[in-house]
């Protein structure tokens, strides 16, 4: 369970209603039925524009009567979540300036890009579960942010909106139900009682799609289209381009790094499966066709080709099939993540005697020798 874990994060879009922060802690460590399951954070961040942080700041960490400090004090099951300037995350626009806010489509790409990389960020950790708040900020960043989630989340991580009842929806001076009730004035000049307000969490169930993404990406920082662009390459139907002059291959419109070695690897099982020959062990493996692909990549003096001429005098080695199997597998996974299921070798027949080929249909091969 997601409160079970050591580190917990709160993360939220913020625009010009700081609220929404200590309105969704409530909700997740007060209003929550079972205590036992409440998540409380050990730690919070923010994304928001320049202007969003300060009035944050003002309205929520000013020594003088910051709300998140009297949301703590008033209710002490939050604990001490970290929670600072540091944790405040601004947006920047190409160049490199804060935002004050999100209006044209460039800001929108620059706002993506920034939650795509917080998101991606904070789900690395694997002791690390996070609750994700679309409830604030412009429509678009929380769109951005609920997109992010769907990418990026883990089995342990949660997205939700929170639900504030009005009149105390969106009242600038309503911030959570304090523990001793206030009254407050609405904008026709009706009395309010805080102790009429009801704040409740709404649980969003999304499709994860981490799975489908390439390793490349989850350890590294990929902006919002980059890492769209790789889930809808997972979709898009398979086809294996190879250029063997060019040493370039793209498994659909993707480019593929491959060694030589392994490039040559590839390029024999393609055409194995245009000549309709295999599957193949490494007992019916022609050493000798692989290694005059390997010899026309880098040449026949190179080092690396001697080095396996020598190994392959004799044929085949089952060590060196299989090993130059496990490569290509996990070099195509690395690239391409749940895309490189047709790209991969399938296995047949029971050991000891399995045999593999590729799967591909020979009308999504091409080969250019």
């Amino acid at each position: 369970m997601p409160c079970t874990y050591p580190r917990r994060i709160l993360l939220a879009v913020i625009g010009m209603s700081p609220q929404i922060l200590t309105e969704t802690l409530y909700a997740l460590g007060v209003s929550q039925d079972d205590e036992a399951d409440a998540f409380i954070p050990t730690e919070i961040h923010l994304l928001t524009t320049s202007e969003g942080a300060r009035l944050t700041r003002t309205a929520l960490l000013h020594p003088d009567g910051g709300q998140f400090h009297s949301l703590l004090a008033d209710y002490p099951q939050l604990g001490c979540p970290a929670f600072d300037d540091s944790h405040i995350h601004i947006i920047r626009d190409v160049g490199g300036q804060p935002l004050p806010d999100i209006r044209t489509p460039a800001e929108n790409a620059c706002a993506a890009d920034a939650i795509t990389a917080l998101m991606a960020e904070l789900t690395r950790d694997p002791q690390a579960a996070l609750h994700v708040s679309i409830a604030g900020g412009r429509k678009t960043m929380g769109f951005y942010l609920g997109y992010a989630f769907s990418l990026f989340a883990r089995p342990q991580d949660e997205l939700s909106h929170v639900l504030v009842s009005s009149p105390f929806e969106n009242h600038s001076e309503f911030f959570f139900p304090p523990a001793t009730p206030r009254r407050l004035a609405s904008r026709d000049g009706q009395h309010l009682d805080t102790a009429d307000a009801a704040i409740t969490l709404a649980r969003i169930p999304v499709v994860r799609l981490r799975h489908g993404q390439p390793q490349a990406l989850l350890n590294g920082y990929a902006s919002f289209n980059e890492t769209v662009a790789a889930i809808q390459q997972s979709l898009a139907p398979p086809h294996l381009h190879i250029n063997l002059r060019a040493k370039r291959t793209e498994c659909g419109s993707t480019p593929v790094r491959l060694s030589p070695a392994l490039l040559a690897w590839l390029t024999w099982w393609a055409q194995q499966r245009l000549n309709e020959r295999g599957p193949h062990s490494w007992r019916t493996a022609n050493a000798q066709e692989y290694l005059a692909l390997y010899r026309n990549i880098v040449g026949e003096d190179a080092e690396a080709y001697e080095k396996a001429a020598r190994r392959l005098c004799e044929g085949m080695e089952k060590e060196f099939f299989e090993q130059n199997n496990s490569k290509l597998k996990r070099a195509l996974k690395e690239q391409l993540g749940l895309a490189a299921t047709p790209y991969l070798l399938t296995n047949s027949g029971k050991r000891p005697y399995t045999m593999c080929s590729l799967s591909l249909p020979v009308q999504a091969i091409t080969l250019r020798c």
